[in-house]
């Protein structure tokens, strides 16, 4: 192969290579939610997507407790909490 024709053709599996995982992580997320959680005096919301819609809001709400959480089992008993918003919706 010609030296001139090694970057051109590099550049087009790369760029190919990326399209694919990109359509890949976005058909792999149809459902995409909104929860927010009071725990503790503390309040916060997250977003998430994931497959289906149950996945979605379990990860958002888990994500939520994050930060009004402190160590293990509070963030435990924060994701026991049931969320005060849990909007979700198909993508």
């Amino acid at each position: 192969m010609r030296k001139s024709l090694r970057l051109p053709i590099g550049i087009a599996i790369a760029l190919a290579f990326f399209g694919y995982l990109f359509w890949s992580t976005m058909t792999a997320q149809a459902a995409q939610c909104h929860v927010c959680v009071a725990y503790h005096g503390g309040q916060n919301c997250a977003d998430a997507s994931a497959a289906n819609a149950k996945e979605a809001s379990r990860s958002a709400h888990t994500t939520a407790c994050g930060p009004i959480a402190h160590g293990m089992n509070e963030s435990i008993a924060c994701d026991n909490t049931p969320p005060i918003v849990n909007d979700c919706r198909r993508t």
